[in-house]
């Protein structure tokens, strides 16, 4: 089994490099990940940056931030409002970050549970915030046929395998959870048979099923997303780095954007920006990705209907087969980087990829003797209440969204939508959803969070060690529940 864990298969001549000290991998921006090399591959997109802004301007909004949640705010805008002035202002190119780079999940995943939303808000609250997320999956299909966005969308829904009695016992949960709230996420408990039907696994016992989920290439709906953007008028400008946001203005290293309406949509890229260093901690999440696989190892595999997949340990993994038969496989256990830094390097650790391929390996022992032709990474923005969020400070024009914990494909669009009408103040049912206007608090100076992030992560590593050995629910996982939104 070969890997080529710095730069993906078949790169050739990078596309474009960006500016110095913006954070581009050696390689340019075909080489950020599997997503990005494919679409240069085959000729869907070049990836050349577009002109950065040329000076001081003026506009009715400006954004900053050129990934998912950026791009659908411009979207939703100017579908409301086409004569509106909207500038989109990116670092990088769009879809530079998560929005390029992730596993591919349109999914109605929130990072804070049914169970702890109501707890906050009341069960009407929660209940209002699931139905929404549940109805972004199929928003974001809409918009994608609407726009001729050929991101491969497929809503196969989401299999969560258990593979041990106690992660079969969480399956049950999460079915019984699902249960007192009226069904509201349609989980299914399912079979061993069943499970292995649609996941052909090793070693399963039985799982859950969701069809809230959809199987995308992320990076053909970021660029798609800002070519159809465009269309509606926007200038997006490129390879800007936004120095400072202030209300009314946004200050790069290229000029100055006059507007009285300013949305932050950062993510990760917020710890880097003045004044918003403790709001949200970039953690890396990365991923590895196999040669397209033959059909005699897919009539074993499954995924046949466009699935994802994920199982039952703490430590999250996530998985999908791609539109071209590749097995794309992810998961966390990167550390969190001394003063929430954000460097190139940290895209690509060699442990970790290591780590996926032999867990991924383990689940599908017939990807022996296939090749890994990828491998990449990127960091993600988590809240100290691991509590995504979208508001609007009317008296200052600033507006805000993210907070996504790795979640952000689907929670972006609803983001996108509800900061529209936030800003054109539509009294909608998405501006009274209980997410909007949360203001979670700010993390712990440094190096206490550098300690706590690091141990949390650690702990759901030990966490699944723990319960493989005592076979029973690990007291570690227990006491780091309330600490994940749970």
């Amino acid at each position: 089994m070969t890997s080529t864990p710095q730069t993906p298969s078949g790169s050739g001549t990078p596309s474009a490099p960006g500016p110095a000290g913006l954070g581009l991998p050696t390689g340019g921006y075909r080489s950020l990940s599997l997503w990005h090399d494919t679409i240069a591959a085959d000729g869907t997109d070049p990836l050349v940056p577009r002109a950065p802004l040329d000076g001081d301007t003026d506009a009715d909004v400006c954004i900053v931030g050129a990934g998912y949640t950026g791009l659908w705010t411009a979207y939703y805008l100017l579908a409301a409002q086409p004569q509106l002035r909207v500038v989109v202002v990116d670092a990088q190119i769009a879809g530079f970050g998560a929005s390029g780079r992730n596993g591919g999940w349109c999914s109605a995943l929130f990072p804070v549970s049914t169970s702890g939303l109501a707890r906050r808000y009341g069960r009407d609250q929660a209940l209002a915030l699931r139905r929404a997320m549940n109805g972004t999956v199929a928003e974001v299909g809409r918009v994608a046929r609407a726009e001729g966005i050929d991101c491969h969308f497929r809503q196969g829904g989401t299999v969560r395998l258990a593979r041990t009695q106690v992660q079969l016992h969480r399956a049950q949960e999460e079915a019984d959870d699902d249960a007192r709230f009226d069904h509201v996420d349609g989980v299914e408990l399912l079979s061993a048979q069943r499970a292995r039907e649609l996941v052909g696994a090793t070693g399963v016992l039985g799982g859950t099923f969701t069809t809230h989920c959809a199987r995308i290439h992320p990076a053909r709906l970021a660029r798609g997303l800002a070519a159809a953007v465009e269309r509606r008028g926007a200038r997006i400008v490129e390879r800007t780095r936004a120095t400072s946001i202030e209300p009314g203005r946004v200050v790069t290293d290229h000029g100055t954007v006059r507007a009285p309406l300013v949305v932050r949509a950062t993510e990760a890229w917020t710890a880097t920006l003045p004044g918003t260093g403790r709001d949200l901690i970039p953690v890396y999440s990365l991923m590895v990705a196999t040669e397209p696989l033959p059909a005699t190892f897919w009539d074993q595999a499954g995924l046949t209907r466009g699935e994802t997949f994920s199982d039952f340990r703490n430590l999250i993994v996530y998985g999908q087969r791609t539109a071209d038969d590749r097995l794309a496989f992810g998961g966390r256990g990167a550390p969190y980087h001394l003063g929430s830094r954000i460097e190139p390097d940290f895209d690509r650790d060699r442990r970790v990829f290591s780590g996926l391929r032999e867990a991924v390996t383990e689940l599908f022992p017939g990807l022996a003797g296939h090749a890994f032709t990828h491998a990449w990474g990127g960091p993600l923005g988590i809240t100290r209440d691991w509590h995504a969020a979208v508001g609007l400070d009317r008296s200052t024009g600033l507006a805000w969204a993210g907070g996504y914990v790795g979640d952000g494909v689907g929670t972006t669009n609803l983001a996108g939508r509800t900061l529209a009408d936030l800003l054109l103040q539509q009294d909608s049912e998405l501006v009274r959803l209980p997410w909007v206007d949360h203001r979670s608090p700010r993390w712990e100076p440094e190096p206490l969070r550098w300690i706590g992030v690091n141990a949390g992560l650690t702990g759901m590593t030990l966490a699944d060690a723990e319960e493989r050995l005592t076979r029973r629910p690990s007291l570690v996982a227990r006491a780091l529940a309330p600490l994940l939104g749970h």
